[in-house]
């Protein structure tokens, strides 16, 4: 399979492209930005594959990016890469630019990605899409991550509108959402916090980015009567 990640040089991106890159019958191509080092211990580790720099932020980098995409005939696009840290910050005194950006480089980039995706996925009447999406979704979203829950929630609907739009063309739109894993992404988050979530949790340890890869791995080779369907990967403190 030719299979493209986006974010796939840090973490659990970097874990997705690790071991999808294991299979010799995959060609494996990822976006990165600022983790160059990482980037390239990976495509020295794995030769199947591809490293392409992009920084979502400039209009340029995405366009040059898209035109390369027509180059991979893809079989799956995994959408993974999220741009901005997670700050816990109360809804009230967040900047409203922020929310703007916040969108600019994390939304608008997928779906952009997304779109010329599935042209190709059409042309060739084939084709998987897998969303990284968040357990946070599932009942109350915590308090102060108005933007980031937003965020997903806009993505969470696009991947049902994909589904529908295009199962006719034998292509399958799913996602997965998985609870608070320790990241780059999350680094900011008071490690008190992040204790008593440890506390709190079921199985008294949080979800790592192995465990979810793996759940993506599954969707990569599941058949075409899976579409339209979320993983959700919390262990049952919230059921849909």
């Amino acid at each position: 399979m030719n299979i493209l990640i986006t974010g796939g040089a840090s973490g659990l991106g970097k874990t997705l492209t690790e071991i999808l890159g294991k299979s010799k019958n995959n060609n494996v191509y990822f976006t990165y930005n600022k983790s160059e080092e990482s980037a390239k211990n990976i495509t020295e580790k794995f030769k199947n594959t591809e490293a392409h720099k992009c920084d979502f932020s400039k209009d340029s980098e995405l366009t040059s990016f898209k035109n390369q995409i027509k180059e991979m005939d893809l079989d799956v696009l995994i959408n993974n890469a999220y741009c901005s840290k997670i700050n816990q910050i109360h809804f009230h005194k967040s900047p409203t630019m922020d929310f703007l950006m916040d969108f600019k480089v994390n939304i608008m980039p997928t779906i952009s990605i997304t779109q010329e995706v599935i042209k190709l996925f059409r042309k060739k009447k084939s084709g998987k899409i897998i969303t990284i999406l968040s357990s946070y979704l599932i009942n109350k979203p915590p308090v102060g991550l108005s933007s980031y829950v937003a965020n997903k929630a806009y993505l969470e609907k696009l991947t049902k509108a994909w589904a529908n739009e295009n199962a006719k063309f034998n292509i399958t739109s799913n996602s997965i959402s998985p609870s608070f894993m320790k990241t780059a992404l999350t680094e900011d988050v008071d490690d008190r916090v992040v204790e008593q979530m440890i506390i709190n949790h079921p199985n008294k340890e949080l979800i790592t980015t192995k465990e979810v890869a793996k759940a993506v791995l599954f969707l990569t080779n599941v058949g075409n009567h899976i579409n339209g369907f979320d993983i959700l990967m919390n262990a049952g403190v919230n059921i849909k």
